[in-house]
């Protein structure tokens, strides 16, 4: 079997697509809450209007794809256009779940009551339960680990008990003023 036969190009895609949610998991915890912050705080505050400057690591990323179709294709290399594919893919679906579904950027609503999209909402808001960009959990996009981990983690960091302060440190000051 050739690589540019259609069960290789199909498995690579699918592979990609799989190991951007690996890659995704990484940049987010590696690069977005740590050197790359900057871009990313917008995306755990308030956001006015309808982008934030956190939309930019996806525009790096489409480039990034863009790149690898034109190589494909110019260099006639099938596999290059399996790898972009599987990446634009995963675009797609960050898209689709992470900012339609849990952050509900998109003009109707739904949340899930139930199963799988329930609890990648669930990690996702255990994960913006965090003021700055220490002590996150639940780094990934389409994966979630189970939230009953994802709260041990937060309440062994001490961070449940801080938050649950501040917050009423919060409420304490609008009473006051």
């Amino acid at each position: 079997m050739s690589l540019s036969s259609w069960p290789v190009l199909i498995a690579v895609t699918l592979l990609t697509v799989a190991g951007m949610e690996v890659f995704a998991w990484w940049a987010h915890r590696f690069i977005m809450h740590e050197w790359g912050w900057g871009w990313h705080r917008s995306h755990h505050e308030e956001r006015e209007g309808l982008f934030e400057k956190n939309d930019l690591y996806a525009v790096v990323f489409a480039g990034f794809s863009i790149l690898l179709f034109l190589l494909g294709h110019v260099f006639a290399i099938p596999l290059i256009t399996a790898f972009a594919t599987g990446i634009t893919i995963y675009g797609f679906l960050y898209f689709v779940v992470h900012d339609g579904l849990v952050h509900q950027r998109w003009p109707f609503r739904h949340i899930p009551h139930r199963g799988y999209a329930k609890r990648l909402v669930q990690a996702h808001r255990l994960h913006h339960a965090v003021q700055g960009r220490e002590h996150g959990v639940s780094f990934g996009f389409l994966y979630a680990p189970p939230i009953e981990k994802l709260q041990r983690e937060l309440k062994a960091s001490g961070v449940i008990a801080r938050e649950r302060d501040l917050a009423r440190g919060r409420e304490a000051a609008r009473a006051g003023q």
